[in-house]
């Protein structure tokens, strides 16, 4: 899927650097995204904001965990 369509399906920007990782990555985040909630979607774009391209969603303690939890299913 190209940037646009995801970006478009989630309703969020995605992250600058987010070709940069590879597919699996990837899939995760936009399974992360997809999963957030009002609050915490408002929360990711704030950081993204406030913190440019020093804020990095896969070191982030929200997909941390999310990704802890995904991979015990």
């Amino acid at each position: 899927m190209i940037r646009q369509e995801i970006e478009i399906e989630l309703g969020l920007e995605l992250p600058d650097n987010f070709e940069k990782y590879d597919e699996k990555i990837q899939e995760q985040m936009v399974q992360y995204f997809k999963q957030l909630n009002i609050i915490e979607r408002k929360a990711y774009m704030i950081g993204k904001t406030h913190l440019g391209s020093s804020f990095n969603v896969v070191k982030s303690n929200g997909f941390i965990n999310w990704k802890k939890k995904f991979e015990l299913k």
